[in-house]
C-alpha cells in the first residue's frame, strides 16, 4: 500500500487550507493509500526554533516522512513565499529527506499575485532536499474555500476539479514507482 505524509506548514489548525488538507486525505484514503500528517504547529516550537534534531517529536515526523513514498508540502502564502513555521521543520528533514519521493506542493494565498511562490519559493529548497519528483502543484486563493455559517468550510467545484487532477497525477506517479522499486528489488534477488 502507497504512503503519503501531508506535511501541514500552515501555524492555524482551522483555516481554509485545513479544509483542503482534509478533502485530499479523505480523497486518498477512499482510494486506499495510507495517509499521515504532519502539523508543524503541534511541533515544539523549542525544537523547531532551536534545530533539535534529537527530539522525539521531530525524530517521529521525519520518520513518517522517511517512510512516505510522496509528500504533499501544503502552506498558506505568507509575504511571497511559505510560512516561518514551515521552514523550521524542513529546516530539521534531513539533507536527502525527500529523495526518491513523488511532491506534490499546496498553496494558498490571498490572491493570484503570489502564484508563482510555490515555483520560486518552495521548489528550490525541496530540490535541496534531494526532491526531484516534483508535480506542477496546486495554487488557491481564499475565495475558493468559504466559511459557512454552520462553521464549517465549503470548496469550490473548480477547486475540487484542480484538486481531484493533482491527487490523480500523485497517485498514478506514487503507484508507478512503487512497481518499478518493486521490480527492481525483485531483479537483485
Amino acid at each position: 500500500m502507497a504512503k503519503i505524509v501531508v506535511i501541514n506548514g500552515n501555524p492555524s489548525l482551522t483555516s481554509r487550507l485545513q479544509a483542503v488538507i482534509e478533502y485530499l486525505e479523505k480523497i486518498l484514503s477512499d482510494s486506499g493509500i495510507e495517509v499521515s500528517r504532519i502539523d508543524v504547529a503541534k511541533l515544539p516550537p523549542e525544537d523547531l526554533i532551536h534545530t533539535k534534531f534529537e527530539s522525539e517529536p521531530i525524530v517521529k515526523a521525519n520518520g513518517l516522512l522517511a517512510e512516505a513514498d510522496a509528500v504533499i508540502v501544503a502552506s498558506p502564502v505568507y509575504k511571497a513565499s511559505y510560512t516561518g513555521v514551515l521552514k523550521t521543520f524542513l529546516d530539521l528533514v534531513p539533507q536527502k529527506g525527500f529523495a526518491g519521493k513523488i511532491t506534490l506542493p499546496l498553496f494558498i494565498g490571498g490572491s493570484m499575485a503570489h502564484l508563482l511562490a510555490i515555483d520560486y519559493a518552495l521548489k528550490p529548497v525541496l530540490s535541496a532536499l534531494g526532491a526531484r519528483y516534483i508535480l506542477g502543484g496546486v495554487y488557491t486563493v481564499d475565495s475558493q474555500v468559504v466559511r459557512k455559517e454552520d462553521g464549517g468550510m465549503e470548496i469550490a467545484e473548480e477547486l475540487k476539479l484542480r484538486l481531484n487532477a493533482a491527487l490523480e497525477e500523485l497517485v498514478s506517479e506514487t503507484r508507478l514507482r512503487s512497481e518499478m522499486k518493486q521490480q527492481n528489488n525483485q531483479l537483485k534477488l
